[in-house]
């Protein structure tokens, strides 16, 4: 029989590309998300989708009975579902706060606590949890989104070791700079929430900086790689960082003091700010000389 997976925040991005590629080498792939309209054409390929938001507990019960009543097991979830939530400390409401700890954090949990009791009885299954490098770096004004992060890595570390002794892995994934909608998306909660306060000037730059295009930027694919990798090798590693940059920076994070990696976060994002800056400077000249042109 085909190994089984679930996949979350499937409708674009890493949980697309991840749910192909699982589908692609014969996992039964069930592909979820918020909007089932968006995952039409992993359905056209055969993925069973389904609406589930995470946050909703009668929701993802429902999703884990069905496929464990039509395929008797799940043999590996992908909890990738997620977004960034931007902006001061000071400025976010709390109620956005818990918003991004329900999905990013207590979301994926709830998905572990659902399939691990027939992973336990059968022996096996893998988990795969989407972390990010940002839980192990932080930046200005990323305050609640990188600490859902470091949760997620610190739950992930804490289940690895509980278990292990049963047969089941924890794996993290920790993408780095990734062609997705999260830097749009990210950028303009950024300046909703603080772009027009006390903090209106670092806000702009790094809403600019989040919308960048680096060259260290990699397509969703380079993750799809390492999950699929995760989810098949006999030993997986427990933690992969990937796409162009993100293991010169994890390593950046342990070689580097604390004042002196926070230099250079703030050069790097001023950096990347002024670079977006140019660039919508010189789109915009353009736009205006096409009419005369």
């Amino acid at each position: 029989m085909n190994r089984v997976a679930i996949v979350t925040g499937a409708s674009a991005g890493i949980g697309a590309a991840a749910a192909r590629s699982l589908h692609e080498h014969d996992f039964t792939v069930y592909a979820v998300a918020r909007r089932l309209d968006r995952m039409a054409p992993l359905a056209a390929l055969g993925v069973r989708t389904a609406a589930v938001d995470v946050t909703d507990d009668a929701a993802v019960i429902a999703l884990v009975d069905r496929v464990v009543l039509e395929c008797g097991r799940v043999d590996v979830l992908v909890n990738n579902a997620g977004y960034g939530s931007f902006g001061a400390l000071e400025d976010v409401p709390l109620v956005e706060a818990r918003r991004q700890f329900e999905v990013n954090v207590f979301g994926a949990a709830r998905l572990c606590q659902l399939v691990l009791p027939q992973m336990r009885v059968r022996g096996g299954g893998r988990i795969i949890n989407v972390s990010s490098v940002g839980a192990r770096l932080y930046q200005p004004l990323g305050g609640w989104y990188h600490s859902t992060k470091y949760a997620l890595e610190g739950l992930s570390d804490c289940l690895r070791v509980e278990v292990a002794p049963l047969g089941v892995d924890v794996v993290l994934i920790q993408p780095g700079g990734i062609a997705t909608e999260f830097p749009q998306v990210a950028g303009e909660l950024l300046l909703a929430v603080s772009g027009g306060g006390a903090y209106a000037g670092p806000a702009r730059r790094y809403a600019a900086a989040l919308s960048a295009e680096p060259d260290h930027i990699s397509p969703p694919e380079v993750v799809a790689t390492a999950i699929l990798r995760a989810a098949t090798v006999r030993r997986p590693r427990t933690r992969y960082a990937v796409g162009r940059g993100a293991k010169a920076a994890v390593f950046a994070r342990w070689l580097l003091p604390d004042r002196l990696f926070d230099r250079v976060v703030v050069a790097l994002f001023a950096a990347l700010g002024r670079i977006a800056e140019r660039r919508l400077r010189s789109a915009a000249r353009t736009g205006a000389a096409e009419p005369g042109a």
